[in-house]
């Protein structure tokens, strides 16, 4: 981080790579308007056009937040409420849902600040130089991939349910993931604002029907208390769930980045985080008390047939389009790293065009040969949210904070006059490493349970 005495920051621009001579020149009637320091710069005269999402079509912009968090992590919270109790798993998720709400807001603040920020690695580069942006960059590849490859185990069950295993589940898997990759293949997140509402509306309809259906079918005898004793690593194996259900902001720079007004935002957040929390905690207490502690991860595994066969159904909708924004996120990142400031970007080249669909295809390939070919792998992608999904969720926000007060409000002065919210950002680090530490530690010895136990199984099969 660099600054002057007075503690004015001296921008840092995110690089491009050279394609064959191609780097980016800032027309000049962009540096006239002053948008060359935006990602995209004036499109006004772009044949393809990425800031199209605005607020006047909120549900667009609120939906596609929603399609990528809410989702099938959600079905994982009612099993949680049922290792640890109703009171504190409502709490947690309550508390999840104000801080995460806290976090969008702070990050959101960030891009407003550098408007050239397009993904975490621009952001790691402005904080903390070339190694910043390498690893926060590499982070959420590896995340998205992980997610995409969580998307696609999924939508192989819900289609294995749905056809009562008609065909190899590998077969499903190549299935799930061709869809995915068809529909990440646009160029725009415009191109696919009608995807991201329809996902919010079926995931939302598909956890309605859950809590119907087992309001409808309540198990006998079952236990529901509000509290349970437990051991530290039995309450945050439970508590994964609802921590990382919130696990959406590694994908905010790039959305907020397609917005003709970045400054809406927060508004987008509110509807977020505002629907989330409630849609989850109304969710996994009335699961959990109609079905009790034998309530299964996913849930909808534990409903009668014809129910579990609906939800997955309707559920499967935002396993996909949930997953081609997954594939889309990583794919974005490289190609904007590749061709930022090119006419590759906002022109129909061949080039262009070539590499952004490989891309989109590498990313959904790897998740499924990751899925397929790696037994453990759900439980690796426990660790890859460890690892990255608690930085940027919760703790790295702590540090967007702390950078811009520093360089922006007076060095460490400003940070001493505004000392709540060093403290608050203090926290939300200090927040961040914790998860991101007992995460890690929880997800290995999961995996090491799991191979003395003789629960892996083997790739490729059935």
């Amino acid at each position: 981080m660099s600054a002057t005495s007075t503690g004015k920051m001296i921008q840092r621009e995110p690089e491009a790579f050279s394609i064959n001579g191609d780097t980016s020149i800032p027309s000049a009637k962009s540096a006239e308007k002053g948008a060359a320091e935006d990602v995209f710069g004036d499109e006004e005269d772009h044949d393809i056009r990425y800031k199209t999402l605005s607020w006047p079509t909120y549900q667009f912009i609120a939906a596609f937040m929603i399609a990528e968090i809410v989702s099938n992590g959600m079905l994982t919270l009612p099993n949680a409420m049922a290792v640890v109790g109703i009171v504190p798993s409502l709490i947690l998720t309550i508390f999840l849902g104000v801080f995460a709400l806290y976090t969008a807001k702070l990050l959101i603040d960030f891009k407003l600040n550098h408007p050239d920020v397009h993904n975490m690695g621009d952001a790691g580069y402005i904080m903390f130089g070339p190694i910043g942006r390498e690893i926060l960059s590499a982070g959420t590849i590896i995340f998205a991939i992980f997610a995409v490859g969580s998307e696609i185990l999924s939508g192989q069950l819900a289609l294995s349910m749905l056809s009562n295993n008609g065909l190899c589940a590998v077969v499903f898997l190549a299935i799930f993931s061709a869809a995915i990759f068809l529909l990440s293949l646009p160029r725009t997140l415009g191109g696919l604002d009608w995807l991201g509402l329809l996902s919010a509306v079926f995931i939302t309809i598909c956890g309605f029907l859950a809590m119907v259906g087992a309001g409808a079918n309540p198990v006998p005898g079952r236990v529901v208390v509000a509290t349970v004793p437990t051991t530290f690593y039995e309450a945050f194996l439970a508590i994964t769930g609802p921590v990382f259900s919130y696990a959406g902001h590694f994908m905010f720079f790039i959305l907020i980045s397609e917005m003709r007004k970045p400054e809406d935002a927060m508004k987008a957040a509110w509807v977020l985080q505002g629907f989330s929390t409630a849609f989850y905690a109304v969710f996994s207490v009335v699961v959990y008390v109609y079905i009790g502690s034998t309530v299964a991860s996913p849930a909808l595994l534990s409903l009668p047939p014809v129910w579990s066969k609906i939800t997955f159904a309707l559920g499967m909708v935002n396993f996909l389009i949930s997953g081609a924004l997954y594939a889309h996120a990583a794919a974005k990142l490289i190609f904007i790293r590749f061709f930022r400031r090119s006419r590759h970007i906002y022109s129909h080249t061949s080039l262009g065009w070539t590499v952004w669909v490989l891309l989109c295809f590498a990313s959904t390939g790897v998740a499924f040969v990751f899925a397929t070919a790696v037994p453990i792998f759900s439980y690796l992608a426990g660790i890859t949210a460890s690892l990255f999904a608690s930085w940027y969720t919760y703790g790295i926000a702590g540090f967007f904070w702390l950078h811009d007060t520093y360089h922006l409000k007076g060095g460490f002065d400003g940070l001493k006059r505004k000392w709540i919210g060093t403290l608050l950002a203090t926290s939300t680090v200090l927040a961040g490493a914790f998860i991101c530490i007992a995460g890690t530690y929880v997800s290995a010895k999961l995996i090491a349970d799991a191979y003395r136990q003789g629960l892996v199984g083997k790739p490729f099969t059935c």
